[in-house]
């Protein structure tokens, strides 16, 4: 018994240790520096237009105007909307990116966006961006919280396709 009993043991590990590699999966490729240094330019870049109010600028850094570029809406906002506005309202603005370059360039005070904790991970020709930000409307902090980018790289050059973002608003 002792003797049948290690055996199926011996072969109960012998198949999970094979079942384990075979769904192993090796380690996701690491981004290249090149990729890595070009897609934090990007990040300085929209910085840069943001101060400068440079709307023509920070499009040449996204892939097209129609890409999601959101803050969702809190739960009880959505609720709120659909019982006095609208029962469709599922949270996202539509207004998008080009409501935020029509306010980069129309704004008459200082604006800016700081990034802090950038975390770039970069596979291939997708890489994604995520950091914690604040906006600021004539130096102060309008709103805070946590952005996340996701970038493709096309005609050699990495671009935004998707900028969603959480919003705090500091009191007062």
């Amino acid at each position: 018994m002792t003797h049948s009993f290690f055996r199926r043991a011996a072969l109960g590990a012998a198949a999970l240790l094979a079942s384990a590699a075979i769904y192993a999966q090796p380690p996701a490729p690491a981004g290249s520096p090149e990729d890595i240094k070009a897609i934090t330019r990007v990040t300085e870049e929209f910085q840069a237009a943001i101060i400068a109010k440079d709307a023509k600028r920070l499009s040449a850094l996204v892939l097209n105007p129609h890409i999601l570029f959101t803050s969702p809406a809190s739960d009880e906002y959505v609720r709120k909307s659909r019982e006095t506005t609208d029962v469709n309202d599922d949270g996202m603005d539509g207004a998008g990116y080009r409501s935020f370059a029509r306010l980069i360039a129309n704004t008459k005070v200082p604006l800016q966006e700081k990034f802090y904790n950038v975390k770039i991970t970069q596979d291939g020709h997708v890489a994604w961006v995520v950091f914690d930000y604040e906006f600021l409307r004539e130096n102060k902090v309008s709103n805070y919280g946590v952005e996340s980018w996701n970038m493709v790289k096309r005609d050699g050059k990495w671009k935004i396709f998707s900028v969603v973002w959480s919003a705090h608003y500091p009191p007062g």
